[in-house]
């Protein structure tokens, strides 16, 4: 039998949580879904959602299962990611039903036709994310601004707090560049961090 799954993503208010419960089981109710089973995530939603407990409910579900959340912002915080679970539930079968937007992703055509245009709207955001990049770096180097970090140790990388995550993967041999979609950066931004912080494992510049 398919199941019915609550996925709260769990902040320090605890009200907020009592909400989420609230709103969830009385839309199941409403939609005659079976009672769901409670899921709490306590990792940030900055974290890449694929090492939060949501990307191990979506890997476990099964076609047919029904993902049920509060609202977007209980899915990840930004755009992109929102759009990358919305297809890999699209892809798996899995109905997602996000309460608050009225979102149903219920393995319909319709749904179907809107995980394509999903998977298009990623594509475009990260389009789009590159070249305001790029943009930003060519008026600051026309500034006369420097670019990049100034010579000397940084205090703090971005990537500082998911240290034991990538040490994990290097122990495993996986490839950069998996890691870096894994941790949701570019690659180079994780080569950076392994130059910094782990030398001995930074790729070799090439020879040329």
């Amino acid at each position: 039998m398919p199941k019915v799954i609550a996925y709260l993503r769990v902040s320090t208010d605890a009200q907020d949580v009592a909400n989420q419960r609230h709103g969830i089981a009385g839309y199941c109710v409403a939609r005659a879904l079976h009672a769901p089973m409670f899921i709490e995530d306590t990792v940030s939603g900055r974290t890449p959602w694929q090492q939060r407990q949501l990307g191990v409910l979506i890997d476990q579900a099964e076609a047919g299962d029904v993902l049920v959340v509060a609202e977007i912002s209980r899915l990840a915080r930004s755009t992109l990611q929102v759009l990358e679970i919305m297809r890999k539930c699209v892809g798996k079968h899995v109905h997602l039903h996000i309460v608050k937007s009225g979102i149903v992703l219920d393995g319909s055509m319709q749904s179907t036709i809107m995980g394509t245009m999903l998977g298009l709207a990623a594509e475009i955001e990260r389009d789009f994310i590159s070249s305001r990049t790029k943009e930003a770096l060519a008026r600051r180097k026309a500034a006369g601004i420097q670019l990049g970090r100034p010579p000397g140790r940084a205090a703090h990388l971005t990537l500082d707090p998911q240290a034991s995550v990538i040490d994990g993967y290097l122990s495993k041999k996986m490839p950069k560049r998996t890691m870096a979609k894994l941790l949701g950066v570019a690659p180079n931004t994780l080569y950076g961090w392994l130059r910094a912080r782990r030398p001995a494992k930074a790729p070799r510049p090439k020879k040329g």
